[in-house]
């Protein structure tokens, strides 16, 4: 017998499954166009934990309920520490940190992801309503700025077949070997390219002047500030030439332009900026309000859903968080001790906490250290509903198999909320709440109801509905010696899930030998890695992929300027013998 549910994996595409004899496969209705990628593919070959254990030790599942509630009692409520991971996407997730927040605990807050982008974002439009996929399909020109769909959003590449493809990115990706127009750029001056950009347009008299009036009627001083550039010292710096900009604006004028944007080129102290200024480029173009037409960044999977739980409380930033304030810290869906930034630093915090629990699917670092361990249950054996930061969809994950391995989250919150007389509803009320927001619509699928399908169509959600420009440049290029550092997903893992690289790519030319160990290093720490060699970076680039072990003992903790978000690429790299 086959059953629909949906992927629950942090990524772009929120894919609807067919779950077959234990088998999954991809739902050919819709975005998920019968598909899958790779980690869903394998999803069932990837060894879950199967026993709690606390102290090394296996024990029961009941034993270890009570060895929770233990910890628990031991610390005073402020002293235990709620963090939780986006290893699990879907909406039940958040029923953990109903009963933290009830119960008193510290909370987190912060983003180890996107967090500066969609600053940038509501800084300029008032909200972060994402261009979702349908209209990224209707679109004649698709610009991939710091973005690789073959490994993080797979499911675009069906709908941009035929269309005029633009990729912006310091690493010649797949996508970008059969664009019709590639650039290179260097790492962190994606800011000075959207700022010349949108001066060039104006100069060439490219703009939407009429969107630009009622939406946007202060692009003449956002002109003036990109005056501040000069155009061949910046060109040159930025590793562009006015040829590509010239190409890059014939391409786009007076087309239906999609401007598809991947999370690498925030991950930097001014990344807000950086996204502002390209959302300044599409907003010269005309590109909001418009089918076909837009900016597709990560919008919110929450937006037009209003969360039956409880989420105050205190709170302390998920990027620098310091684990040696807590007595108890409780961790779910996450692995700090790889992911958070600066490992060097999390290590020797979290070293000093007296109660560690873990409660996930793998195991990784963090439960290597954890005091008590706890299965959580897979996506296929507990309800829950799935929306996306990509599309409106709205995806329904009913259980689809039965195992007696683990505990999902709802039953953990609820035992702990009847052991401290906490208020909680029935499974069946959150599950029913969450599908309260669907709709059906013609093509005979659920969407979330009530969102914009051609975002911002009646204007900006400003004050006054129209863009607000950045006003002032705050960065220069960096011109400083060192290699820069970038972090981005790889195609054979999710983060620390899954099959995680071990490597340092680099480009052929620097000199090392092809499986070589060397030392990479910055001012927050080091690591070793095997070389491999990749002549798709450029000759300036550090490539370690998100998830290899060690790659964190090199980025800042600090947060970006106008955020609690990391800034995994700031710092840059030096690579020896």
């Amino acid at each position: 017998m086959s059953s629909i549910t949906a992927c629950p994996l942090d990524c772009y595409d929120a894919c609807e499954i067919i779950f077959d004899n234990g088998v999954l496969k991809g739902l050919k209705d819709g975005h998920t166009n019968g598909f899958l990628c790779p980690h869903l593919n394998h999803y069932t070959k990837h060894a879950t934990i199967q026993v709690p254990r606390y102290k090394g030790n296996e024990i029961t599942i009941e034993e270890a309920l009570l060895k929770l509630k233990e910890m628990i009692d031991s610390s005073k409520n402020e002293d235990t520490l709620y963090y939780r991971g986006s290893a699990n996407f879907a909406l039940m997730q958040e029923v953990t940190e109903h009963f933290f927040s009830l119960y008193g605990a510290t909370l987190t807050d912060g983003s180890l992801c996107d967090g500066a982008g969609e600053e940038g974002i509501i800084q300029g439009r008032g909200s972060n309503k994402n261009m979702p996929l349908h209209e990224v399909a209707k679109s004649e020109v698709v610009i991939f700025w710091g973005r690789n769909p073959h490994t993080s959003s797979s499911h675009l590449l069906p709908l941009i077949k035929d269309k005029t493809i633009i990729v912006i990115d310091p690493i010649k990706t797949k996508i970008a070997k059969v664009a019709d127009l590639y650039i290179q750029l260097k790492p962190h001056t994606d800011l000075f390219l959207a700022m010349l950009l949108s001066r060039f347009l104006h100069i060439e008299n490219g703009c939407d002047e009429e969107f630009l009036d009622k939406y946007a009627s202060e692009y003449e001083e956002y002109y003036e500030l990109t005056q501040n550039l000069r155009i061949k010292a910046t060109l040159e710096q930025i590793g562009v030439t006015l040829g590509q900009v010239g190409d890059l604006l014939r391409l786009v004028r007076g087309k239906k332009v999609a401007i598809v944007c991947g999370v690498g080129i925030q991950k930097y102290s001014d990344g807000a900026d950086v996204m502002r200024a390209i959302d300044a480029f599409a907003a010269m173009l005309g590109l909001f309000a418009k089918e076909g037409c837009g900016v597709s960044y990560l919008g919110s999977s929450r937006d037009g859903i209003v969360s039956p739980f409880n989420k105050n409380g205190k709170k302390v930033s998920k990027v620098n968080t310091d684990f040696s304030l807590f007595k108890t810290v409780f961790i779910q869906g996450a692995n700090p001790l790889s992911q958070m930034p600066d490992s060097l630093r999390v290590r020797d915090s979290i070293s000093k906490v007296e109660n560690i629990v873990y409660f996930g699917l793998y195991e990784n670092e963090t439960s290597e250290i954890a005091d008590l361990v706890i299965p959580a249950k897979s996506f296929l054996y507990k309800d829950d509903v799935r929306t996306s930061y990509s599309h409106n969809r709205i995806s329904f994950m009913p259980k689809v198999a039965n195992i007696d391995i683990g505990i999902s989250e709802y039953e953990l919150s609820a035992y702990l909320c009847k052991e401290y007389s906490l208020p909680i509803q029935s499974e069946e009320f959150y599950i029913n709440h969450f599908k309260s927001f669907a709709i059906k619509r013609v093509d005979g699928l659920m969407y979330v109801d009530k969102r914009e399908e051609i975002p911002y169509i009646n204007g900006f959600d400003t004050k006054d509905k129209e863009f607000i420009f950045l006003d002032e440049l705050n960065s220069k290029v960096d011109e400083d010696t060192g290699m820069h550092l970038i972090t981005c997903k790889s195609q054979g893992s999710l983060n620390s899930q899954f099959n995680r690289e071990e490597s340092v790519y680099l480009h052929s030319s620097l000199g090392f030998e092809d499986g070589e160990v060397i030392t990479i290093s910055s001012i927050n720490g080091s690591v070793e890695l095997k070389v491999k060699h990749n002549d798709d970076l450029r000759v300036d680039c550090v490539l370690i992929y998100s998830g290899t072990k060690g790659v964190n003992n090199l980025t800042s903790s600090k947060h970006a300027l106008s955020t609690k978000s990391a800034i995994f690429q700031e710092n840059k790299v030096e690579i020896r013998r």
